[in-house]
This record gives structure tokens, sequence and C-alpha cells, in this order.
């Protein structure tokens, strides 16, 4: 089956949905059976929000329309309100319609409003989670649930070979944009009870990083916390391999990428409770309401306290982990799902 791929959300300084295409893509190009033939225009960026609807409205329609393909699968939440082939939606999460309020008005309109009503004549749907499939099917009422399928996307397979090395500098990693609903605040209001303990945030950033920043400047923490932005695949693999725990306090999580990629490399990790990460962390990873600094105090020292226990326990998990978060597992139901949707 010659399957048409939006593949422009690799373009640029690729986020969580960049690595869900990317990884995705290499899986199903050796997957028997699947044609991929992937889409994208390396001149637009897929970042700035006119370029992006220029690319779902017009550029990506007309490339699928030319691919000679059976079906068009849109892999970042978007799709074209115009196509002429069948469409396979991955909707990764709700957030636009739940917690993306502080945004844009142009933004939630077209990213919220306008993919609610779209998503509804999508063949297929593909998300991420449970908890996503709850939250798709509660806020977007057209939608028929018949037409979605929980699809966990996994690890990229280096994470699962890396080797854990020593770093003098203690430090708690977290990634992810730098958004409001990512809730880096909470670990930086925990840096003044864990003495010489940096926090390295890496993540593109948004106008919510300056109110991190002044958080941090009224703790006196600010000498102990690093913004990196975006990073190169070998700095973040360099990352995971030296940091002492990785926090995900997220607010909300259609899925919890840097989680599962802690959980496959054997990093230590503390995870927020609620959203999808209740399912992503299983019995190994503590779980914290997002916004108990206490809570993320004690739990984050425990780790510091005693580093290599923290890591024994973390490495016993591993292969589990990346048994189960296995792109190749996710690339198999995908294609399976392009049989069903293409009839």
């Amino acid at each position: 089956m010659r399957v048409a791929f939006d593949a422009q959300p690799t373009i640029g300084s690729a986020t969580g949905i960049g690595e869900y295409a990317r990884e995705l893509a290499r899986a199903l190009s050796t997957t028997p059976g699947i044609e991929l033939v992937p889409l994208s225009a390396p001149k637009v960026d897929p970042w700035r929000f006119d370029r992006r609807a220029y690319w779902d409205q017009v550029l990506l329609p007309i490339a699928a329309a030319r691919s000679k393909a059976k079906l068009l699968h849109c892999t970042s939440g978007t799709m074209p309100a115009i196509a002429s082939l069948p469409i396979v939606l991955t909707l990764h999460d709700a957030a636009w319609l739940r917690v993306q309020g502080h945004t844009r008005f142009y933004s939630r309109a077209y990213f919220g409003t306008l993919m609610k009503r779209l998503s509804t004549h999508a063949r297929a749907i593909i998300t991420d989670s449970e908890f996503s499939a709850r939250e798709i099917i509660e806020l977007h009422p057209g939608i028929d649930e018949r037409t979605m399928h929980v699809i966990p996307p996994g690890v990229a397979e280096e994470f699962g070979k890396l080797e854990l090395r020593t770093n003098d500098r203690p430090s708690i990693l977290v990634v992810g944009t730098v958004e409001a609903r990512k809730n880096l605040e909470v670990v930086i209001r925990a840096l003044p009870a864990l003495p010489g303990v940096r926090t390295i945030s890496v993540g593109p950033s948004t106008p919510y990083r300056d109110h991190c920043a002044a958080i941090a400047r009224e703790l006196g923490v600010e000498d102990r916390l690093e913004f990196r932005g975006y990073v190169e695949r070998s700095e973040l693999f360099d990352l995971y391999a030296t940091s002492t725990v990785l926090a995900m306090p997220s607010r909300y999580e259609g899925f919890g990428l840097p989680l599962a990629q802690a959980r496959c490399v054997g990093l230590p990790a503390v995870s927020a409770r609620g959203s999808s990460l209740d399912e992503i962390a299983g019995d190994i990873v503590p779980r914290i309401d997002p916004d108990d600094v206490a809570g993320w105090r004690d739990a984050l020292a425990a780790v510091f306290a005693d580093p290599e226990r923290a890591r024994r326990r973390a490495a016993s998990d591993r292969a589990a982990a990346v048994e189960r978060f296995s792109w190749r597992s996710a690339a198999d139901a995908t294609a399976e799902l392009y049989r069903i949707a293409s009839v």
C-alpha cells in the first residue's frame, strides 16, 4: 500500500511531535507491504503559525494528490479541510481545547476549534494514550468512537542503548517546551532545599520562561537554573546519560515522551500525577501532585540522597520499558490501521 505521510514536523527544531513523525516514518519504511511517501517542504517553517497553516491547507493536500498514494497520514494533530485522499489523523491529545487558553486567539481557533470540526471527517484517528482517547471523545462530540485507535508512540532505539555515566554535578533534567502546562516552576521552587543541585531545562521557549526565571531570581537559585533551549540529538543523549534524575512535572500530557525515554535509559525519574503520565510512569516512577512543592522536594531529595540506589531501581525496569515503548510495535499497529482505513 502506498501511503502519503506528513513529515513536515521533522523540519527544523523538532519537538516531541517531530520525534514521533521521524521515528514512525523510519519504522514504517521497513514494514512489509507499506510504501511510505514522506511529504515535506524544507523551506517552510512548521513552527510559524502562518507557514504551518499554509502547509496544512495548501501544500500538503497538493503534494498528497500528486503522490498517487491510497491514503494520507497527517501526523501532528492538523489536517486539510479539503483533500482528495482519505485521511488517518494522529491527534496526540486534546490540549488545545483543554489547557491552551493562554495562547493567541488565532492559534486556539485553528488548532482547537477548526481541527475539532475537521477531525470528524478523518477516516481513522490515532492517539497516544487511553487518557488522550477519553479526552478527545469528551471534547470532540462529533467524532465516532469507532474511529479512535490508541497506538502509543515508541522511543528511539538509541535511548535503550545509552550507558549512564557519572557526573560530579548533580542535576535535574526537564525536557519539553518551556510553557505553563509543563510546570517547570515546581522544580525551581524545590531547588532551595536541594543544595548544589542544578536544573537543566531543554526545549523551545515561550514567555513562560521569563516567569520561571523570575521565580529563580526571587528564590536565589538563578545560578542553578540552565535554559539550554533546543539542543541537537547528540547533546540530548548526553544529558540523559549524565543527569541524576529526570523530572516530568506537567499538569497535562497526552503521552509524556521524556518520561518514556528516561525509563528506556534507566534514568531515575519523578513524575507528576494525572493525565497520561499515570500510564507512562508504571509502578517504578514516583508520582507527585503537580503543584505539591513539598512533595517534589522530598521525592527529588530522596534520589540525591542515594543516587546509586535510585539508578539500580530504574535499571531494574529498563528492559521492560524498552519492550513496551517499541517503534516496531507502533509501526505494525499503524500499518494495520492503514489497511483497515483504506477499505
